[in-house]
């Protein structure tokens, strides 16, 4: 099919001369890191992009959604779903606190709220739902569910950039929203994240914890660590910030494309989209996992390299949680494939991709 292998996902990028640009103000100032310009300006432009008030850099995902948990102050039990990344369930236990799954709804792959309230307990502090794949997760019924409980909500919104809710930016839902500006991403800053919050002294918290916990560099006021973006990436990510809306639009396109070929075979099954949605990756979830496996051998044989996102579900890695079964979720994440879907591919590579995964699975 093609020379050159076509990965599941490639990074949208500036062109480097518009890189370099923004990047001669760093050897112009000799000003690196520690809340640089650079690092001020793109939570500004982000926020202003993105249509939100507030935005606190740091330096991936991961530490967002333990800078996120840490401004809480509580430790205890935090609600999740088993299908994600491995990093939503380290940053729950690199903050001293437990990670407890509720299965998922099989159809949007979000985690499922008609199950959150049977799983809160007396040491329950906070719900972590996923919008996994870009898929904004119910989030009135979510947040209905822990206000009678009085419980904070940070969503792991790390796939999420550009997607709306009801009108709204979805980082401006829960207490928390934490984002990711990894390669992978839509908008990307090499390695890079994001903490959002409509709260003012959660903000300031966490301004603090991304800084060892000081205030005005005099003294600490809180236990934190070295959350903190560099200028470098802040740059990186200032220069494809001016790329999001394109690149949004490309994969939309190429998404409807995929779709419309899939949708021939009765026997492949799509993620329900709830809301709006960036298209940021493309799943398919085949009739089980025999089928997903011949369809990956055929790509491979074209030098196609879907991914399984996410397999196995983290409810199995029982070297660090114990194993409580999540049926919905471990089904799913057997026969779960997401196909190619980046800028750099031409509309061309998804027809002929799709055409492969019709073949193998006649």
């Amino acid at each position: 099919m093609a020379n050159k292998p076509i990965y599941v996902t490639m990074p949208t990028l500036a062109p480097l001369e518009e890189v370099n640009e923004i990047m001669k103000g760093i050897w112009e100032s000799g000003i690196m890191t520690h809340n640089g310009p650079l690092v001020q300006r793109f939570e500004k432009e982000v926020c202003e992009h993105l249509g939100v008030p507030k935005m606190v850099a740091c330096s991936n995902g991961t530490i967002a959604l333990q800078m996120a948990i840490k401004a809480l102050g509580k430790t205890g039990e935090i609600i999740t779903t088993p299908f994600t990344f491995i990093a939503t369930i380290s940053s729950i236990m690199w903050e001293h606190c437990t990670p407890v799954f509720v299965d998922i709804d099989p159809e949007t792959l979000n985690i499922d709220p008609k199950k959150i309230e049977e799983r809160i307990t007396c040491h329950t502090v906070a719900i972590m739902p996923v919008h996994v794949f870009g898929n904004a997760c119910q989030i009135d019924e979510i947040d209905a569910v822990a206000k009678a409980h009085n419980i904070p909500v940070i969503y792991d919104a790390a796939h999420a950039v550009g997607v709306k809710y009801k009108g709204k930016c979805i980082m401006e839902y829960g207490d928390l929203s934490c984002t990711s500006f990894h390669a992978t991403k839509m908008l990307n800053t090499a390695e890079g994240g994001g903490v959002f919050t409509l709260n003012e002294e959660l903000d300031e918290r966490l301004r603090r914890i991304r800084f060892f916990g000081f205030e005005n560099h005099a003294d600490i006021l809180e236990d934190g660590f070295n959350g903190k973006m560099t200028e470098v990436h802040a740059a990186l990510g200032l220069a494809n910030l001016r790329y999001l809306d394109k690149a949004l639009a490309d994969r939309k396109e190429k998404y409807a494309l995929y779709k419309e070929m899939l949708s021939e075979n009765p026997e492949i099954g799509f993620q329900k989209i709830t809301s709006d949605c960036n298209y940021s990756y493309f799943p398919v979830v085949f009739k089980d996992e025999e089928t997903m496996q011949k369809v990956t051998a055929a790509l491979n044989a074209e030098n196609v390299y879907p991914r399984r996102y996410f397999y196995p579900s983290v409810n199995t890695f029982t070297k660090i949680v114990p194993y409580i079964p999540m049926p919905m979720s471990e089904d799913i994440a057997s026969r779960v494939l997401c196909l190619p879907l980046h800028v750099r591919m031409t509309m061309q590579n998804v027809e002929e991709i799709a055409e492969i995964t019709l073949k193998a699975i006649k």
